[in-house]
């Protein structure tokens, strides 16, 4: 192997920016590292480099350990994203640089100049300086001097994303070419799907600083095994139905269950993986010998022509109770939606926006099972508390996934906490799909918010309020730090019940993302509960804003009747906060959502304001979700 990394772990204060990515790249082999921007894949690449070193783990390059080798001694070369070039130099110059610190004879120095700039296209541009030069040439000059003196390893760190796309598409195919011809292993950092498709050997995807899924492009894209790369590589459907008896239910619809799919437990979830330009719409029902799978009739209700293809995006109404994570469901939506993708020849153009029009796909794909993710946290795990038992609950019913953490002050009290966690899941194994345990020792709020990070958690739970504050998971001071910097809901825990039954969403019309409603639909759908979707109307609100109010709770009860929830809208009128304190105060109510805003420089919530108050006060679960702006 060329390059592995074993076991990197990278934190920035408590932020964990790498967590546990391991990996493998062959000589000779072009890696991309894929993510979003803040993913971690640049971080990556600098441990790779030697510019930043590992909390934990190592760096391998060609058989030799370099994880605390200086960069200068691991025969890398860099190429940053703004090229870094010196511009008091001209090209030769700046090509030789390393050679000359490297004390190569001058001689010998130009020719290897000369050479690689006849490589990257730039011959006798050798006396120019870097403002003399566009900056497509200059991307090949930065390239050009990593390579000068023959390093083992090329790192890229979005090389294309200064350069328009006309520019870009041609230095992609330049790079391709000159690491072909020089053979030398490669590892590009992007954001771009189309770079990498176009580029890659192998892709790793990265998200959260973990390296969630690697393959070829052909693979992820076809048939990859977790949600986050399949709704993030190339555009798709992912609708989520359930196992029904060795077969996929879809709403209305029944699919086979593929033989090669990954295996799920009886009435469990299931997220199928369909692309846009395999699905097929025609007027007239599809014939038993066509092959196709057919999910029912719809109509289109949005064109987007794209040149030399054309993106449909189709309602269907079979699919009703089905929660679709790719398009995602829009507020107030009422019918679930796919898209489509074909070529644009004038007959297809004449589809138009028309109603029952028959839908099908040739084929699809199972995604690996997962479900909701509860990570439930303690200080005492002698017993389940408030929200260990809820979190449990709530996984059985949801058929998630949950992790029972806790968090000690002492390090000899690790072992028996692990022990009581571990009797705990014992208890329950039959009953939840999956059940994790862990437990640490450290400052509370630090260590959540550490853990909350080394994985996608969906839902963090916390114990109420207890009368010994300073030791207690869910003390006022720990849930100020947690709501303050954690960007996923946070269910802070009565422990009055031990299921949910009915929630009552607390939310007010025009809230950007709608985001509590998405939540506690998402729970309501996988537990089985009803929801009840309040909002307050305060008296000084004139006649607009309160009709606005009443088509916001309508849309509300489209997106939730279209998932299956059942559901009712309630309007009360007085001031917010006393209103929701009595209304959720009912014996009724099992749980209240309501919406914060999200982590910004400046705290999510003051500790005195309404979010606090309803904590201090109402003794209930409570659900707060971090609102987009």
């Amino acid at each position: 192997m060329s390059i592995v990394l074993k076991g990197l772990y990278k934190h920035f204060g408590n932020n964990m920016v790498v967590n546990n990515v391991s990996l493998e790249i062959e000589d000779g082999e072009l890696f991309v590292l894929l993510g979003s921007s803040g993913s971690g894949k640049s971080t990556i690449l600098r441990i790779v480099a030697g510019l930043l070193q590992p909390d934990s783990g190592s760096v391998e390059i060609s058989g030799r350990d370099v994880t605390f080798l200086k960069t200068q001694k691991r025969n890398v070369g860099f190429v940053f994203q703004n090229y870094s070039l010196f511009r008091h130099l001209n090209v030769f110059e700046n090509v030789e640089f390393g050679l000359q610190v490297r004390k190569i004879p001058r001689h010998e120095r130009r020719e290897r100049s000369k050479e690689l700039l006849e490589v990257i296209g730039l011959t006798g541009l050798g006396d120019r300086y870097p403002h003399q030069l566009s900056g497509g040439q200059q991307q090949r000059v930065a390239v050009a001097r990593a390579l000068a003196y023959r390093p083992k390893v090329l790192l890229l760190d979005e090389p294309f994303g200064a350069l328009d796309l006309k520019i870009r598409s041609v230095l992609r195919q330049s790079l391709l070419a000159i690491q072909k011809q020089l053979k030398v292993t490669t590892i590009l950092v992007t954001h771009d799907q189309e770079e990498a498709f176009e580029l890659a050997d192998r892709i790793g995807v990265v998200d959260h600083g973990g390296m969630i899924e690697t393959g070829s492009p052909d693979q992820l894209y076809h048939k990859p095994n977790t949600e986050i790369v399949a709704t993030f590589i190339g555009g798709g459907n992912v609708l989520v139905g359930k196992e029904d008896r060795g077969r996929i239910r879809l709403g209305e619809v029944e699919l086979p269950w593929p033989e090669h799919a990954p295996a799920h437990v009886q009435g469990s979830p299931v997220r199928v993986l369909f692309r846009p330009e395999r699905v097929l719409i025609q007027r007239t029902p599809f014939l038993e010998s066509e092959r196709v799978h057919v999910l029912g009739q719809g109509r289109v209700v949005k064109q987007i022509f794209n040149g030399s293809i054309q993106r449909l995006i189709l309602e269907l109404h079979q699919l009703q109770g089905v929660r679709p994570l790719v398009p995602a469901m829009s507020y107030g939506q009422a019918q679930t939606r796919i898209e489509v993708v074909q070529t644009t020849s004038m007959q297809e153009r004449r589809l138009g926006f028309e109603d029952n029009l028959w839908v099908g796909i040739r084929d699809f794909h199972v995604l690996e099972p997962s479900g909701i993710k509860f990570l439930a946290c303690t200080t005492d795990a002698s017993q389940p508390s408030p929200a260990l038992k809820l979190a449990l609950q709530m996984g059985q019913r949801a058929r998630g996934i949950v992790t029972l953490f806790s968090v000690v002050s002492q390090e000899a009290d690790i072992e028996g906490q692990l022990l009581n966690l571990i009797e705990i899941k014992r208890q329950w194994q039959d009953r939840v799909p999956q059940i994790f345990t862990h437990a640490s020792t450290g400052d509370r709020a630090t260590e959540i918010l550490v853990k909350v990070q080394t994985q996608a958690y969906d839902i963090l739970m916390l114990d109420q309020v207890m009368s010994d504050a300073e030791n207690s998971i869910g003390s006022e001071s720990v849930q100020r730090v947690i709501l303050e910097q954690a960007a996923l809901p946070v269910m802070i825990v009565s422990g009055q019940r031990a299921s949910i039954k009915q929630i009552l969403i607390c939310t007010a019309a025009g809230e950007p993302g709608k985001t509590d409603v998405q939540v506690g639909s998402r729970l309501a759908l996988r537990t089985g509960a009803s929801v009840t979707v309040m909002s307050v109307i305060d008296p000084t609100t004139d006649a607009q804003e309160e009709s606005r109010t009443y088509h916001y709770l309508e849309q509300a009860m489209q997106s939730l009747g279209a998932l299956g929830v059942a559901c009712q809208t309630l309007v009360l009128r007085g001031i917010p906060i006393e209103e929701i304190l009595a209304e959720g105060g009912k014996a009724m109510y099992d749980m209240v959502v309501i919406g914060a805003p999200l982590p910004r420089a400046q705290h999510r919530i003051q500790w005195q304001d309404m979010t606090t108050r309803i904590i201090k006060q109402l003794n209930k679960s409570l659900l707060i979700v971090p609102m987009q702006e």
